[in-house]
């Protein structure tokens, strides 16, 4: 029987890379992608050169107040840019975002569990159980959401996954994907928020 949540007895399958990917058979992840034109290529190249050098220092796995210490320092600010909005932002569009929404539910049930998601003007959050590699999951929302869209490549060619450590990390990870809109003063109609019976649970 698979667990939600992370074992750190059992074995993690480690993926390098640009950004290191981690998975743990269908443990839950947080999985966040943007556009490819969402951030200035100075700010990306910024933020990559000094999230490095902070894992040199300190390596994982982490503990949680470590891992808390890095979103603080690196990842609340690339949601932050994210946030203000730049480059295109193809998917404040409804008709752009009703395809990427059907794309991301298609296997629900089947390849993937969806808990809470998000569809922002230049970005998407994702809550999931992935029950297919979650490397291949993603290459296939990216590639058939642009073929659909048709205007080309637009994804970056990366993503940030966050493995779920425990029923708090879970609930955390609901609210953050809930109120993202709200923190970036969107209007209705320029993003699509989705939650499962169990994520709606969570006040």
């Amino acid at each position: 029987m698979s667990r939600d949540y992370l074992n750190p007895d059992a074995p993690i399958e480690k993926h390098r890379g640009p950004l290191p990917h981690w998975e743990q058979n269908e443990v839950i992840q947080f999985v966040t992608f943007r556009l490819g034109d969402s951030l200035p290529r100075d700010k990306i190249l910024e933020w990559k050169t000094q999230s490095q050098a902070w894992r040199v220092t300190w390596p994982p796995p982490w503990t949680p107040e470590v891992e808390a210490e890095y979103h603080r320092r690196f990842s609340f600010k690339l949601e932050r840019w994210l946030d203000q909005g730049s480059g295109s932002c193809l998917l404040k569009e409804a008709a752009t975002r009703e395809i990427l929404a059907e794309i991301f539910m298609c296997f629900q049930g089947e390849r993937v569990e969806h808990h809470a998601w998000v569809i922002m003007p230049n970005h998407v959050h994702l809550l999931f159980k992935p029950m297919a590699p979650l490397a291949k999951l993603v290459q296939a929302w990216k590639s058939v959401s642009s073929k659909r869209i048709g205007k080309g490549s637009i994804w970056q060619a990366n993503y940030r996954d966050t493995l779920i450590r425990d029923g708090e990390h879970f609930q955390n990870a609901v609210r953050y994907i809930r109120k993202n809109p709200v923190k970036a003063n969107l209007k209705e109609g320029v993003f699509t928020l989705w939650e499962s019976p169990r994520a709606m649970l969570i006040p």
